[in-house]
């Protein structure tokens, strides 16, 4: 099969090469799915998991990418509640070959069911970010209806996934960007936008929640502005600064089958949309990834035409 690698960290995505690769065999609980599309985040080839399995120990040349959609073409001992030929999306595990090759084996309890009136491209573009907000929201962060959140980057990839589902939620939804994403973050339900380069951000006042997707000063600023009782929710690494009477939670978003049902059901009613910036093919992603200007929304790659 086709495959995007990596084997040197310091060389970042201009490291990658596009390979022949034996096809992946199913483990016990694992199916196998021909990936029709991929997503890439674009700090994974900093994470140690790419780089190294759970001894340490190095497993390069690794393939990246950890989102997809595709079809189920087989499945391991022991395997149940996947069949051959479903569609199927979903997040794979850190530390396995990931999703920018033509199949990959997967524990099929990482896999939702794709509905057929949803373009796996779309499906591609899901999971991290979709449940990266989900769990950040509801599971850490406790959003309750009526509450203030603070969506830091809410026209990015992730940001615009919080802002839609807490303004769904029935929250009071401050979003934050450059002067020129102020439009696209109103567009995706904010009531609010700051500057974050230019507005002055402790004028927002004390607010229930802050989901922090900078680090750094950004979230030192923010930790100040949760009110009593709240959160600052962080994917940006450990907090410096914590909130005097609130909470601090960083976290590492996980694959959730239930979860997943919700988003594509959301996308599935029009209630939630995806920010998507580029589909390319698998001979051009690697290109794509090394752009000089980077497009706004998450770039798929379409393995499968």
């Amino acid at each position: 099969m086709k495959a995007i690698v990596v084997t040197d960290q310091a060389a970042g995505t201009a490291g990658m090469k596009l390979v022949e690769r034996p096809d992946p065999q199913a483990a016990i609980n694992d199916v196998i799915v021909q990936v029709h599309a991929s997503g890439f985040t674009w700090d994974e080839l900093t994470w140690p998991p790419t780089w190294t399995d759970r001894g340490d120990r190095d497993r390069t040349p690794s393939i990246p990418g950890h989102e997809l959609a595709g079809v189920v073409t087989a499945l391991g001992y022991g395997t149940t509640g996947l069949s051959v030929g479903q569609r199927v999306f979903g997040l794979t595990d850190w530390y396995r070959d990931g999703t920018l090759a033509e199949y990959v084996a997967v524990e099929a309890r990482n896999l939702s069911p794709l509905p057929g009136d949803v373009d796996f491209t779309v499906g591609a573009s899901l999971p991290m970010p979709g449940l990266t907000a989900w769990q950040g929201l509801f599971q850490h962060g406790r959003l309750q209806a009526g509450q203030s959140v603070i969506a830091h980057g809410a026209a990015g990839v992730v940001g615009s996934m919080v802002t839609q589902l807490a303004r769904e939620f029935g929250a009071h939804v401050i979003g934050t960007g450059r002067a020129a994403d102020r439009q696209a973050v109103l567009d995706f339900g904010a009531q609010e936008f700051v500057d974050i380069e230019n507005d002055t951000l402790e004028d927002v006042g004390a607010v229930d929640l802050v989901f922090d997707v900078f680090g750094g000063d950004v979230a030192k600023r923010s930790a100040g502005l949760v009110r009593a009782g709240g959160t600052l929710v962080s994917i940006a690494g450990p907090a410096e600064t914590r909130p005097a009477d609130g909470l601090a939670i960083d976290f590492v978003v996980e694959s959730d089958r239930a979860q997943l049902n919700e988003i594509v059901q959301r996308v599935r009613d029009r209630r939630l949309r995806t920010n998507i910036g580029n589909v390319v093919t698998l001979d051009e992603a690697i290109a794509a990834f090394n752009r000089t200007e980077r497009r706004k929304g998450k770039t798929i790659v379409r393995v499968r035409q």
